[in-house]
């Protein structure tokens, strides 16, 4: 159990990382409103047959799987490398993304450029580090001049996302922007009309409850109030499933 004084200390860091989000200027937000009907359903562990000390080797199987069969669609051969993901194989918080970038490619990593950095500072403001949380793309390689992917690239790289939640089983993911928002549910909808209500990924027995918020690229191209707003209010609902507030 932290001190009153590193809880203070802990308390002030989030509160700094919150407006280096949001800037200084940002408008609080309501979250008490209900989510869905009944709130998002969380399955434990033990309820889904999760066995945490194999998800570290799995993942590590999985990865050199990937690394095998790079860069897994024809289209994607221009890529330098694969990037498969990275973070807690025991994460209770998942964020998906939908392709590496230029620096994503350079560096095998997942966001690692300038929306990496905001992202860091989204799950900062959150109370979390990003060691604490597993980052992982739709892609796991970066498409011609960082284009949208095509179906068929999707549908190579699909699978190795699908068995990296399989294998994590998170407490709770976050969509970031709209093409990952429309693989993980399943759905035509956009990131307007879907970000800040709770769905969920179904697998199976496996229901893991899903937030879609915007990619932190679109939040660097339209970094105002509302938007700021609009993801914090997302972030906050988030924490709030996982007991973080």
């Amino acid at each position: 159990m932290p001190t009153e004084p590193a809880q203070q200390q802990r308390l002030a860091k989030q509160q700094l990382e919150t407006e280096a989000l949001l800037g200084v200027d940002f408008i609080p937000v309501n979250t008490t409103g209900k989510v869905d009907e009944e709130g998002p359903v969380i399955l434990t562990a033990s309820e889904t047959g999760s066995n945490d000390c194999q998800k570290a080797p799995l993942l590590a199987s999985l990865k050199a799987k990937v690394e095998a069969e790079f860069p897994l669609c024809p289209t994607l051969a221009e890529a330098t490398q694969p990037v498969f993901g990275e973070g807690d194989p025991e994460a209770r918080l998942m964020f998906i993304g939908e392709a590496p970038g230029a620096e994503e490619d350079r560096t095998g990593r997942p966001f690692v450029g300038a929306a990496g950095k905001k992202l860091g500072q989204m799950i900062e403001s959150m109370g979390l580090q990003r060691e604490d949380v597993y980052i992982a793309n739709i892609l796991k390689a970066r498409p011609p001049d960082n284009r949208t992917p095509t179906s068929e690239e999707i549908e190579a790289s699909a699978p190795y996302l699908v068995e990296q939640i399989r294998i994590i089983q998170p407490a709770a993911i976050v969509t970031l922007g709209s093409p990952s928002t429309k693989f993980v549910l399943k759905t035509k909808e956009g990131i307007t009309r879907l970000r800040g209500r709770w769905a969920s990924w179904i697998d199976d027995d496996l229901h893991i409850p899903v937030m879609p918020t915007f990619h932190p690229a679109y939040l660097l191209r339209n970094y105002t109030k509302e938007t700021r707003n609009q993801v914090w209010s997302d972030l906050q609902k988030v924490m709030e499933l996982l007991g973080l507030k």
